[in-house]
């Protein structure tokens, strides 16, 4: 006997690498999820990129139910939330109605899964939803919707501000990965994660190819959870760290590798693309030569 199609069957795609106990506690976080509707199951999917620290014994040890497919460590987030929902469609399990897009760093709030189904279930037509999550020391807003701060036309189009939840749901250009809602009907007509993009850019495109294909985004009217920023002054931004060091961390694959970035300007920032190529390389590198003129000598960090 088939379920019946309005009863949640949610498969949570993940991405870890070397952060057992953040992993964990984020599992942990899932599994406590209340205020479900009755019937309502959750397949989690994840995918551990060469973790060294024995993230997915760990997983596998404690939550034996976990899908756990390891990959080796040239596996990024995008690519690997890819995977993730590759195997969610191979799972062999009854048809999913959603896709949850779970960052291994993210702490929901008990509530946050019913929360999204609720709204995504009276929003008028399906939609990408974002949920807000912010950060451990407070309630500033971390990832987000994303709204365009500039018109299409402008050349700094680029630049997205974080939308903040408002009580109702707000209307969105496009949206960070940390925790997405994706039903099933954009799915099948979104496709996933463009494997252009092996692991930055992929969220914001797929809100941006959503919105283009007619298909709305949205924030969820409340925080969801809890996940902190990257340390400031980290990557390309460290402090002291000569121009041609900076340059090898922009254009590394945690950051804008030039292909990948180029492919983003093409597909979305129009007419600009070619200047807006090459300007976050030109900053980065006045940055980092502004840096080594005002700091002490001998403050250069030995390139890795």
């Amino acid at each position: 006997m088939e379920t019946p199609v309005n009863i949640p069957r949610v498969a949570v795609l993940m991405t870890c690498h070397n952060r057992r106990d953040r992993t964990l506690a984020a599992l942990a976080a899932l599994y406590r999820q209340r205020g479900l509707p009755a019937g309502a199951t959750l397949a989690v999917h994840l995918v551990d990129a060469g973790s060294g620290d024995g993230t997915a014994a760990a997983v596998a040890e404690q939550y034996p139910d976990v899908d756990v497919m390891r990959v080796g460590t040239d596996v990024f987030w995008g690519a690997g939330m890819r995977l993730a929902s590759r195997n969610s469609r191979r799972s062999g399990l009854p048809p999913w109605t959603h896709q949850l897009w779970l960052n291994d760093d993210v702490v929901l709030a008990d509530d946050a899964l019913a929360h999204l189904l609720a709204t995504a279930h009276a929003l008028p037509a399906p939609a990408v939803l974002a949920g807000a999550v912010h950060a451990t020391d407070g309630p500033a807003t971390t990832y987000s919707g994303r709204r365009r701060t500039r018109p299409r036309w402008h050349p700094r189009t680029h630049d997205f501000a974080l939308v903040e939840p408002t009580g109702r749901p707000e209307p969105c250009d496009t949206c960070n990965g940390n925790v997405v809602l994706v039903p099933r009907p954009v799915r099948e007509r979104l496709g996933d994660i463009d494997r252009r993009f092996r692991h930055s850019m992929g969220d914001f495109d797929y809100g941006l190819r959503a919105r283009r294909a007619g298909i709305p985004v949205y924030v969820a009217p409340r925080h969801v959870g809890v996940c902190d920023t990257n340390p400031p002054g980290t990557g390309s931004h460290a402090p002291g760290i000569g121009v041609r060091e900076a340059l090898r961390r922009v254009t590394s694959q945690r950051e804008l590798p030039p292909l990948q970035w180029w492919a983003y300007c093409l597909r979305h920032l129009w007419p600009w693309a070619p200047l807006l190529m090459l300007s976050p390389y030109a900053r980065t590198a006045l940055r980092a030569l502004r840096g080594q003129r005002s700091g002490p000598r001998g403050n250069e960090a030995t390139p890795r």
